[in-house]
């Protein structure tokens, strides 16, 4: 299997895994490749296979990641995904050997990895990346798991950010903290509030739109994290039917 690394040169012809195309009407694509075009200076890699499918890692240094982490000198994992005929075809175990070895080449002293205790939706499998060897360094609420692979004995402990670890925002109602690193918020983060008004009430949506933004979110899973009446809810991206759901099961 030959990869390719998505930079400055191909970004514009090379599909990104995850959003094979862009659909007339939606910006799927088009928020995920301008997010990439700001943090490739921040050293964002975005390796893939070459095939049209979901198989790639996409990492960076953690002090320029969009996590409320403190990781100096590690290098951060933000996606990491192998799916459909892809799976189980040693694929995952070729992209984050190259992962291992760039970040070597570049001084970092391990890897870290935002998942949780068992396997939940748009978050790494945990038993994969223990089985590869990371470890449990820090927990947030209501189930987050901070995992690192240090190269060495002296490497420092990554943590969460204190401001991330309670599950809670002040803030009451329906509210959502989302970036551009997920092609698809881009498109549902705006539905959800117009679904809302459908119903008579409103969402407050939180667009981080910087990397100082997201590492200081209430949430450690800033790509896209929803909270109702101060707790937190869910990480996974509410399809129309589902936020319906929602509203329907909490009278709204």
């Amino acid at each position: 299997m030959d990869f390719i690394k998505v930079d400055d040169t191909n970004i514009e012809k090379e599909h990104i895994c995850c959003c094979i195309t862009n659909k007339k009407g939606e910006n799927c694509v088009s928020s995920k490749k301008e997010w990439m075009q700001g943090c490739l200076k921040d050293g964002l890699v975005f390796l893939k296979a070459d095939v049209r499918g979901k198989v790639f890692i996409e990492y960076m240094p953690a002090e320029n990641a969009w996590y409320p982490i403190d990781a100096p000198g590690y290098m951060h994992i933000n996606c990491f995904w192998i799916s459909g005929q892809y799976k189980g075809k040693g694929y995952a175990n070729q992209l984050l050997e190259q992962c291992i070895e760039d970040a070597k080449k570049k001084g970092k002293c391990g890897i870290t990895i935002i998942s949780s205790e068992k396997k939940r939706s748009f978050l790494p499998d945990p038993d994969y990346m223990k089985y590869k060897g990371f470890t449990a360094a820090d927990t947030a609420s209501p189930f987050f798991v901070l995992y690192y692979l240090p190269f060495t004995d002296s490497a420092p402990l990554p943590r969460f950010k204190e401001c991330s670890r309670s599950g809670k925002i002040d803030e009451q109602g329906m509210v959502l903290y989302y970036t551009n690193q997920c092609p698809h918020t881009a498109k549902y983060a705006p539905l959800l509030s117009s679904i809302a008004e459908q119903h008579g009430t409103s969402v407050s949506v939180r667009k981080l739109e910087t990397a100082a933004q997201a590492q200081n979110a209430p949430s450690p899973f800033t790509t896209y994290s929803f909270y109702y009446n101060g707790q937190f809810v869910t990480n996974e991206i509410f399809s129309e039917k589902k936020f319906e759901k929602f509203l329907q099961a909490h009278g709204l």
